[in-house]
């Protein structure tokens, strides 16, 4: 995730393996150190929410949301985005939620239920080719080592970018 660190500082992977959930900081202009990993639980945890990016959210907890007819959601169509593939909502929180349940935008969805594009807050994700099956397994970006995640909030100016990790 290009920016998914540090107030968009620096770049991180998140990968589940069979040894566990990691967020892997990577080379990038507020961290030019080697890539290198910590653990931050098991494989099927949840990435803390001061370390969660949010991008993985569309497509898994956010489904549920946008198919329950009690979601505190305000949805309409809209219109889809110059070369943007099916069909595109507007989603809204409700009044009645105080904390809405997911980032409010637009979703667009093809045919079959996948998602072509996503504009919110967060930014804008699109569909830039036909999914495939996920890999049997996934490498890490570089190798695991002892210290602290990177939380998403810009770090604080005293500080360097790369504190809390090796």
């Amino acid at each position: 995730m290009p920016g998914g660190a540090l107030g968009g500082t620096v770049d991180i992977s998140l990968a589940a393996t069979a040894d566990g959930l990691f967020q892997c900081a990577l080379p990038s202009a507020g961290r030019p150190d080697p890539p290198s990993c910590v653990r931050l639980g098991d494989r099927d945890d949840t990435v803390p929410r001061t370390l969660d990016p949010r991008v993985e959210h569309p497509f898994t907890d956010w489904l549920q949301v946008l198919t329950d007819r009690r979601a505190p959601l305000a949805v309409s169509p809209a219109k889809a985005p110059a070369g943007t593939i099916g069909a595109c909502y507007s989603v809204e929180s409700t009044s009645a939620s105080l904390n809405s349940p997911l980032d409010v935008g637009i979703y667009c969805y093809a045919p079959d239920g996948t998602l072509t594009l996503m504009r919110t807050a967060l930014g804008t994700l699109k569909l830039a080719g036909t999914p495939a099956p996920p890999p049997a397994t996934v490498q890490l970006a570089g190798p695991v080592v002892d210290g602290e995640p990177l939380g998403t909030a810009a770090p604080d100016p005293t500080e360097s970018p790369s504190a809390g990790t090796s």
